[in-house]
């Protein structure tokens, strides 16, 4: 991942709360749809999920990506 946001993201779902786009958007300054649009390349590869409508968590692989102990360096933005 090369997205500095992606990992700010992450961070916030870390918390271990299911957050909507702009919940997390605020969090970070961030808008709700560039959030939006980075939650789905995170889905995408495995590092969130979305749990109901709207609502994302953080994966296990999220989490040990946070920690560097999973390597995302081979994943496309």
């Amino acid at each position: 991942m090369q997205n500095p946001t992606d990992d700010r993201i992450l961070e916030v779902l870390d918390s271990g709360l299911e957050l909507g786009p702009a919940a997390i958007g605020h969090n970070i300054d961030r808008s709700r749809s560039w959030v939006s649009q980075r939650l789905s390349v995170l889905v995408e590869h495995g590092l969130a999920t979305q749990t109901t409508s709207g609502y994302y968590a953080i994966t296990e692989d999220g989490r040990r990506y946070l920690t560097g102990e999973f390597d995302a360096s081979n994943l496309d933005n």
